[in-house]
């Protein structure tokens, strides 16, 4: 009875996970799109080298932000799939392994994102590269980062599209949440062919704004109905048994 008191509400693992999602999304989006966009140059690599080694506290700030931004995410990946047992246990631990994949691939591009910059510390005279060549070699490790961050985008839309399943027949959140994940889904899985997907891309994002940003305030000041919560859960858990 002890722990069972102890372990927080429905409504509350909705509201921690809510933050962490709008915390997780600030952060690699900051990092991955709006510092890389203001230091990365993808037809100059001595350009890119040159703003990168002049704005270098910058350029360590969005690594640390996608970074935290992994941390953020795999938090709030296993709260929702707490959060949605009760509706479908074996589609919510599907999302979630859909969802630590993305967290692995934004572990790599966080990585990538660190590479070049040591590559550019490199001395020229202690390796067999000229300084052309290893400014060359990071901006090809900048588009490993973008082919990398495509493929993060695609998993995400499939997470999106079973979260949004999840949340359409759960019977603690709107439904409507549900169906705006699952189409916002569909548009990140265009990422699949990127040439589609970057001609879209403004629909793309209104539709991402339309999904995400409602869907992380109803939980942040909403949570969910904790008496709704629990009644699926125990239809589910009766089911099972």
């Amino acid at each position: 009875m002890n722990q069972l008191a102890a372990k927080p509400s429905p409504r509350a693992i909705a509201r921690i996970a809510g933050v962490f999602e709008a915390l997780e999304g600030f952060s690699s989006a900051y990092g991955q799109v709006v510092i890389l966009g203001k230091l990365v140059i993808p037809t100059s690599a001595a350009v890119t080298a040159a703003n990168i080694l002049a704005h270098q506290r910058l350029y360590w700030l969005g690594f640390v932000l996608s970074l935290a931004g992994v941390m953020f995410h795999i938090v709030w990946i296993v709260l929702f799939y707490d959060l949605f047992k009760p509706v479908n246990r074996t589609l919510s631990r599907l999302a979630c392994f859909v969802g630590i994949i993305v967290c692995g691939i934004q572990a790599l591009t966080a990585h990538l994102y660190l590479t070049p910059f040591l590559v550019l510390q490199t001395v020229s005279s202690t390796t067999a590269f000229t300084p052309s060549q290893l400014q060359s070699l990071a901006l090809l490790v900048f588009k490993w980062n973008s082919y990398a961050f495509n493929i993060d985008l695609v998993f995400f839309g499939l997470w999106c599209a079973l979260t949004g399943y999840l949340i359409f027949y759960s019977t603690f959140l709107p439904r409507v949440l549900g169906v705006l994940l699952a189409v916002d889904g569909l548009g990140w899985m265009l990422y699949m062919y990127p040439p589609v997907a970057y001609h879209l891309f403004p629909v793309i994002a209104a539709t991402s704004a339309l999904a995400e940003i409602p869907l992380q305030l109803w939980l942040i000041i909403m949570g969910v109905n904790n008496q709704r919560w629990h009644e699926q859960a125990s239809i589910a858990n009766s089911k099972s048994t």
